[in-house]
């Protein structure tokens, strides 16, 4: 199917799941806009779907926004049909595989959370420096207590929807598996043994024994550094780039992600939606598994 269907249009809804209706107007735009293969084919009941196609992506999409109204929650993305299924996930870790910013909730523990919050969103966004904004952002912490780190894990980290799923049937399909963050190693050591990755790498405050000295080691893990653990993974791997998979929401995951196989932005800003290859705006993270041509029965919950 890859040589004659070389793309997949992959559909998956929100909370709110897909309508027969719905699966069918959005059949219909395909057939007019592109050569579909034999229909449309469930990968969950009333949720997620896959139509295989020859033609050109731009013109499906094109032919798709005016069949497909944005108050469907859904979302569609265009995949090649080859290689689907990745053999290395490489995750952001705030606000992609958990739901919070840790710097902002213990930021939150010393009153400065409208002020490390207000950083943190400019540095997300891409219009400040990622090191120079950690660095102005860690320094506001000097003086909090050590146990402010284990309050802000134990009351604020959560896993987001579908993170233990993804990782865990990856996983069990022989991929690899990475959480990659600029945020702090006491967190992503935590967070990468609850949600089942294979290792972690993150940003260490450094403390005086019993309380945060307001700076961070060096060198500091940001951009580039993410892109080098996708690229060093995939290479001791023995890899190919195309079995690859990235997936984060911030200006400093751009690079990793744009150099992935399958890069993937997860409620991400405007900028990084805008960049990647596939976007995920309502579905929860199981949505990583479907774009990869996964069926719900071989979906792993725990």
């Amino acid at each position: 199917m890859p040589d004659s269907f070389p793309f997949v249009l992959n559909v998956v809804a929100g909370t709110a799941g897909l309508s027969e209706n719905q699966a069918r107007a959005i059949w219909s735009a395909v057939k007019d806009a592109a050569a579909a293969a034999g229909g449309i084919d469930w990968l969950a009941p009333n949720h997620a779907f896959d139509i295989a196609f020859a033609g050109e992506p731009h013109h499906l999409r094109a032919a798709l926004e005016p069949a497909v109204p944005g108050s469907w929650l859904l979302d569609l993305n265009i995949v090649p049909s080859e290689a689907r299924r990745k053999k290395l996930l490489v995750a952001d870790m705030d606000s992609t595989i958990i739901g919070c910013e840790c710097v902002d909730e213990l930021a939150d523990m010393a009153g400065l959370k409208d002020k490390v919050a207000a950083i943190t969103e400019r540095a997300m966004r891409g219009e400040i420096d990622f090191a120079e904004a950690l660095c102005e952002r860690v320094a506001l912490l000097k003086g909090l207590p050590l146990e402010a780190l284990a309050r802000v894990y134990a009351e604020r980290v959560r896993l987001n929807r579908g993170a233990r799923a993804a990782v865990a049937t990856m996983r069990a399909h022989g991929a690899h598996t990475i959480l990659v963050s600029g945020g702090f190693t006491y967190f992503t050591a935590r967070v990468a043994e609850e949600a089942g990755f294979h290792t972690h790498q993150g940003n260490t405050l450094l403390d005086d024994g019993a309380a945060l000295t307001g700076a961070v080691a060096k060198p500091i893990l940001g951009r580039e550094a993410k892109s080098e653990a996708l690229e060093k993974a995939t290479a001791a791997l023995g890899l190919d780039r195309t079995q690859t998979l990235a997936v984060g929401d911030g200006a400093n995951d751009l690079d990793m992600i744009c150099r992935a196989g399958l890069g993937v932005a997860y409620r991400a800003k405007p900028v990084v939606a805008a960049a990647a290859g596939a976007a995920i705006a309502h579905g929860d993270l199981t949505t990583l598994l479907y774009l990869q041509g996964y069926r719900a029965d071989e979906i792993i919950r725990r």
